[in-house]
């Protein structure tokens, strides 16, 4: 008799299974690469200056209102809409809230209180005309951007720029947390606990989440892979939080951004609002047939948006110590592009908020880089345009072909 065995099917190898992984999922690592590329670059070009403690510390900050709007008007582009006004919604909100703390006498956080409440009624006014008397969001947030520039100017016509004094606002976007009382180790103690935190708190999530797909049957990366990308993320986060740690620590402008992500994040992948959202932008017409209320989620999305836009106006105002008339220019341009660089699909229905924030880092570190070498502003401009076409073509046709 003859000994027949049948040969099985090779496992692919800790290495192929990678490179397949990255090319089945491309379009969602391209951002993270593409971050990545510049910060290699330009730490290159700056001779290690990009990669400094100062400048890490310094382009959370510069992002931070970046970040915001663009958590905000993911929203908005998930369900197919725009909005051009945002970036004179924050230069005006942060105009009001230096003449209210300079000229009014008001106590700074009540100020934040105050404009923050403006910021909710203008996103109020903008949602009803879109949901309600019908007209298209383009039109309503472009008339939207012209007023509230006109709103800026007048509002600060008669001083020019305001010089904020107050420590507290300026701390916003200046300051960092407090290290623990009485340790002086020759770094930030409290910065470095809290990175170990967030790297537990990771591996725990991520741990859980696989639980959970086997549970229901669904495939997941073999356990070699799914190892390689925890110790790779939690490196990547250590670094970082090293980096912070032995400068000043953590900037009040990160733990700010860093909130409204979680809320925004857990918002949409935790609630029904969430999949309401997603399931408007994917098919509004079906989504109102299945008994969502499209004009209240529509509505919700504005508010949200200006809320942010006011919020993001506080940051910037904080950052500079002032308000100025210029404030707002572009910043709803940063705002989109960072969105759709982050993975928001130009057709609606999807995006991810933690991902908007590597878009708002690939679009701040283009302009941190580009300003530490010296590049006029002009080139900086086109520079940014071409890295935004190539996202947005890169999704497109990706996209296309996965269908």
């Amino acid at each position: 008799m003859e000994n027949t065995s049948k040969k099985e099917p090779k496992k692919a190898g800790l290495g192929q299974e990678i490179v397949g992984l990255v090319k089945t999922n491309i379009r969602d690592y391209m951002m993270y690469i593409t971050l990545v590329i510049i910060m290699l670059f330009f730490t290159w070009k700056t001779n290690g200056g990009f990669i400094q403690a100062r400048n890490i510390s310094n382009l959370i900050n510069q992002a931070g209102y970046v970040a915001v709007l663009a958590i905000g008007m993911t929203l908005i582009l998930i369900l197919k809409h725009i909005d051009l006004s945002v970036g004179y919604v924050a230069g005006f909100c942060g105009a009001v809230a230096a003449i209210l703390m300079t000229q009014s006498g008001i106590n700074e956080w009540l100020a934040i209180l105050i404009v923050l409440v403006i910021g909710l009624v203008i996103g109020v006014y903008q949602g009803l005309l879109v949901t309600r008397v019908g007209v298209p969001a383009f039109v309503t947030t472009l008339a939207g951007m012209f007023m509230f520039r006109g709103l800026l100017n007048l509002a600060l016509q008669k001083t020019g720029t305001i010089i904020i004094p107050n420590a507290g606002f300026n701390a916003l976007s200046n300051g960092f947390i407090p290290d623990i009382p009485g340790v002086d180790l020759g770094f930030h103690l409290l910065t470095l606990l809290i990175g170990i935190v967030a790297v537990v708190l990771t591996i725990v999530s991520q741990v859980k989440a696989r639980k959970n797909k086997q549970k229901y049957n669904f495939q997941v990366t073999s356990a070699p892979v799914f190892i390689f990308g925890l110790v790779f993320v939690s490196i990547i986060i250590m670094a970082i939080i090293w980096v912070l740690a032995s400068y000043s620590g953590i900037p009040w402008t990160a733990v700010i951004v860093g909130v409204v992500l979680f809320i925004y994040n857990y918002m949409l992948n935790k609630t029904r609002l969430g999949r309401y959202i997603y399931g408007i932008g994917g098919n509004d017409q079906a989504a109102e047939l299945s008994g969502i209320d499209v004009k209240k989620v529509t509505l919700f999305a504005f508010c949200s948006m200006s809320f942010l836009a006011s919020l993001a106006g506080i940051l910037y105002t904080s950052r500079l110590q002032s308000a100025t008339p210029t404030a707002g220019n572009a910043f709803e341009m940063d705002a989109i592009a960072s969105s759709y660089i982050g993975g928001t699909a130009v057709s609606g229905g999807i995006g991810k908020v933690t991902n908007t924030i590597i878009g708002a880092l690939v679009i701040m570190s283009l302009t941190n880089g580009m300003n530490l070498m010296g590049v006029d502003v002009s080139y900086q401009y086109i520079v940014k345009g071409i890295i935004f076409i190539i996202a947005v073509a890169f999704d497109v046709r990706t996209r296309s072909k996965a269908r």
